[in-house]
């Protein structure tokens, strides 16, 4: 599976959304992103990517867009 559907899901399984919502998602577009949700969907980018973000990088991750950037800083391409 690709690091850009790993990316994907990992916001479909955190927010219970369609995949044609995910790409606009944006910090409290939805109910369940919430700081809750947040940290339950940074969990699962840790573990699927195996990585360890820095807490500036986890405040930072307001929307899908620019999780990809944040992403990257770890030597993520999605």
């Amino acid at each position: 599976m690709s690091n850009m559907q790993q990316y994907v899901n990992a916001f479909m399984e955190a927010f219970g959304v369609e995949e044609s919502a995910v790409a606009t998602l944006k910090y409290q577009d939805v109910e369940a992103w919430d700081s809750v949700g947040h940290m339950q969907m940074i969990s699962i980018l840790e573990d699927v990517f195996d990585i360890m973000m820095d807490i500036d990088d986890i405040i930072d991750f307001g929307s899908f867009e620019k999780g990809k950037e944040v992403l990257a800083k770890y030597g993520v391409s999605v």
